[in-house]
């Protein structure tokens, strides 16, 4: 019988968060956690999905009908039925799937904790989309929306610049491998915020969208490129500054970190996950004295 096991990297967005919706160019970076996916084929009629977490403990477990898709039992009816949604949307581009065997056993191993914002969505979205042979980008687009950078660095082993051109996307791997990336740290604040919930209240604010896109795409390339620490912390900051006004939101460091010497960034949704900040080795006891203890330097966190 034949077995089928896919993987897609984690990611991050260093450039472009919110404005990247819009057109920004934006600069990511594949991760190096991520999610794998194993599909077995077995005798009977179902889909039997197992997750596991970091540490190899199962965190969800569900049955469905491999004909409807309806769930016969899970440990967690939300994301039984999330998943439901990715499997007949995958189903529905691409109506073979599943049909090649009486059943199948599933198993997703992730290399990082949940909470971490990585790409737990991403990775496994761009996962089924291989397995099913369907375009990943459609598959997200029609499940959950999203500007698809996530996707992009899923499928990558290098850094990125990632823009929506007439909502098709355009990526570009980059040499962005600056000499100053020792000086570079992520910094997880303890929690997660809603992607969704964030994209919506992005959307809900008034603002000029041509302007920021514009502004924001200069400030990336001028990133991908910065010469010297000093001036790619001015970069961070700027960015921050930017940001802080449309969101109508305190730039993290202000919040969170005001007598910091170094530059610190908010990545992804603000107010959780990443954060990337400017420092040196004493800046990791820093952030752990502040109650921060998940500190990875940029060598360790990108691919």
């Amino acid at each position: 019988m034949m077995q089928k096991e896919f993987y897609s990297n984690g990611k991050l967005l260093l450039s472009g968060e919110y404005a990247v919706l819009d057109g920004a160019l934006a600069l990511a970076i594949p991760t190096s956690y991520g999610q794998s996916l194993k599909a077995t084929p077995i005798s009977s009629t179902q889909l039997n999905w197992v997750s596991y977490d970091e540490a190899g403990h199962e965190w969800f477990r569900a049955e469905f009908d491999v004909e409807d898709l309806k769930i016969k039992s899970t440990s967690d009816p939300k994301i039984a039925e999330t998943l439901v949604v990715l499997l007949q949307q995958a189903k529905w581009d691409n109506p073979l799937f599943l049909s090649d065997h009486d059943g199948f056993l599933v198993e997703t191993h992730l290399s990082f904790p949940t909470s971490w914002g990585l790409g737990t969505s991403s990775t496994l979205i761009n996962n089924l989309a291989q397995w099913a042979r369907v375009d990943a980008y459609e598959l997200l687009w029609k499940a959950f929306g999203g500007s698809g950078y996530d996707i992009a660095c899923a499928q990558h082993n290098s850094p990125l610049t990632y823009q929506l051109k007439k909502g098709v996307p355009q990526v570009e791997e980059v040499q962005f491998d600056p000499y100053f990336k020792d000086s570079l740290f992520f910094v997880h604040l303890n929690q997660k915020q809603n992607s969704k919930d964030a994209i919506e209240a992005y959307r809900s604010r008034s603002f000029d969208k041509e302007a920021l896109v514009k502004r924001i795409s200069a400030i990336t390339l001028r990133m991908v490129s910065a010469p010297n620490l000093s001036e790619f912390e001015i970069l961070m900051e700027e960015h921050e500054s930017i940001l802080s006004e449309v969101l109508g939101l305190s730039p993290i460091k202000q919040k969170l970190f005001p007598d910091y010497a170094g530059a610190v960034k908010s990545l992804g949704a603000w107010g959780g996950d990443f954060v990337m900040a400017s420092g040196d080795e004493s800046s990791i006891a820093y952030f752990h004295d502040k109650g921060y203890p998940t500190v990875f330097p940029y060598s360790k966190m990108i691919l």
